[in-house]
């Protein structure tokens, strides 16, 4: 053993390094993920399938789906509630995917964080390959209603979640999607999150956002929504009112761009969203325009969260202009 460590040492290989490339791990090393002693850039996607005239998630187009995910290069999905059926699980690793696994805060007692069931769900799967992150919560921080009118309690239980995940899962990473930019107080407070994840609507430019992260951090971050939908409440001089998928393309072609331009800081993006969700602004059979998202004042290029139209796929799965655009940024980014 005293001899190969020296052999690896001549090598100019550290041990830390050497840890890192144990098959399948998943560590942190500054401001960045490992995975398999390489850093890991999140190309990825939010995949909520809800299939037209439902109003609940279903994986019974998952061969298909994945098989679109690789086409457009796509490496890691986030998902919003756990994924229960294993051979999804398996589906999805076979296809050279990862998974941001996350678990809501109230449930009914469905794998959620107020329950305390979320930790058998990462008992039950902590050792399947297709896991890359376990994530608490979805911009929580826009919902005090939901925690007493105190947004402390969330941040007690976020914090309690991720060090209970810790004391039986130390080869994922334990993040959290907020809704925009932290302050230095709840970094503090919620020191068990290895990486964090933001909500970030800011137009067709989220530049700022990494200087003002690096400013108060050197944990990994990423963006865990951006995106643009594909419906114009209202023209503007350069896009027409209605179904407009150029306006969403170019939007996605700037946010991108900018975001791998930052890969120092940044660990990726998981654009928002694989397909559109009939159910989300009125009748389930009809896409309709509309819909409602906090904060989302930022949405290009008009300011509107229409809710049906964010997929870079329609519900059908006939591809979009962005789809495209995905595709060919993905491609670019190793």
């Amino acid at each position: 053993m005293i001899r190969l460590i020296k052999l690896i040492l001549l090598a100019g290989i550290s041990l830390l390094s050497l840890e890192n490339t144990i098959a399948g791990d998943i560590n942190i090393s500054g401001s960045h993920i490992i995975l398999d002693g390489e850093k890991f850039i999140i190309k990825g996607i939010c995949y909520n399938p809800v299939e037209k005239g439902q109003d609940k998630r279903s994986f019974s187009n998952i061969d298909e789906d994945l098989k679109i995910m690789n086409q457009a290069n796509i490496n890691t999905i986030r998902v919003y509630s756990p994924i229960t059926d294993i051979k999804v699980l398996d589906k999805i690793n076979d296809a050279g995917i990862k998974v941001i696994m996350s678990f809501g805060y109230n449930q009914n007692g469905n794998y959620d964080i107020l329950s305390g069931t979320f930790i058998n769900y990462v008992k039950k799967y902590k050792d399947h390959e297709a896991i890359l992150m376990w994530e608490l919560g979805n911009e929580y921080n826009y919902h005090p209603e939901w925690f007493n009118g105190n947004i402390q309690n969330w941040y007690t239980a976020l914090n309690n979640g991720a060090k209970m995940i810790k004391e039986i899962d130390l080869n994922h990473p334990v993040t959290t999607a907020h809704g925009e930019l932290p302050d230095i107080d709840l970094l503090e407070m919620c020191d068990q999150i290895d990486v964090w994840g933001m909500n970030v609507y800011r137009w067709d430019n989220p530049e700022e956002i990494f200087a003002q992260w690096s400013a108060i951090s050197s944990k990994p971050m990423y963006l865990s929504e951006a995106g643009a939908d594909s419906y114009m409440v209202s023209a503007t001089e350069k896009y027409k009112a209605g179904e407009n998928q150029q306006a969403q393309a170019d939007a996605v072609n700037n946010i991108l761009e900018i975001i791998f331009n930052h890969k120092d800081v940044c660990s990726g993006v998981a654009l928002f969203a694989f397909t559109d969700e009939l159910w989300k602004a009125g009748n389930n059979d009809v896409q309709d325009k509309g819909g409602w998202a906090p904060n989302s004042s930022g949405v290009p290029y008009d300011g509107a969260p229409n809710e049906e139209y964010w997929g870079i796929l329609d519900v059908h799965r006939n591809k979009k202009l962005a789809f495209e655009v995905v595709k060919s940024k993905y491609k670019t980014i190793p």
